[in-house]
């Protein structure tokens, strides 16, 4: 699956990425449990756990200083993720990331433009359609979360148009 080397310093990177509710959390536990089982060391990272309402995308400076620049550089990375627990997102714990041969960075933008030189591999989960998607993150997420899923379904909508992220995958698991 990973075809390219080490892009990030030593590290390999596999983004996940597609719309929500199109099963890229259950795939991404997959296959780090696989990976794992193989003996490589593998650290997962969601982009959920920087992503709000209002701030889908714009996190990524975060991400990138507390774990992708520190990785790069062979250290092990750390940042605080997004507690949802009141309904509401506000900093929570902090993560720390040991140094992995693997990173597999799931969710929605994983596989931004702005990542590619650094990911190994980029699958794409296209998912079924939107409706079912709705109903499936509606289901993870709670019925109080229905009116800001609809909206965040148009906003990916017009990210992925703009980023290009399908065309550019190397592999799509539908």
């Amino acid at each position: 699956m990973l075809r390219a080397g080490p892009r990030l310093g030593g590290v390999r990177v596999l983004a996940i990425d597609g719309p929500s509710g199109s099963g890229k959390s259950t795939f991404a536990a997959a296959v780090v449990a696989e990976l794992r089982s193989q003996g490589v060391s593998t650290a997962l990272v969601s982009t959920d756990d920087f992503a709000t309402w209002d701030d889908p995308v714009a996190w990524w400076p975060r991400l990138a200083e507390g774990v992708l620049d520190r990785l790069a550089r062979g250290e092990p990375g750390r940042y605080r993720r997004m507690d949802w627990t009141s309904g509401q997102p506000r900093p929570g714990d902090w993560i720390h990331v040991p140094l992995p041969r693997v990173l597999v960075l799931e969710g929605v933008s994983a596989g931004r433009a702005s990542m590619r030189l650094r990911l190994s591999c980029l699958c794409w989960l296209p998912g079924p359609d939107p409706a079912t998607r709705l109903d499936r993150a509606v289901s993870r997420d709670g019925e109080a979360s229905r009116p800001q899923l609809r909206a965040w379904q148009d906003f990916e909508r017009g990210w992925f148009a703009v980023d290009g992220t399908r065309r550019h995958a190397d592999l799509e698991r539908a």
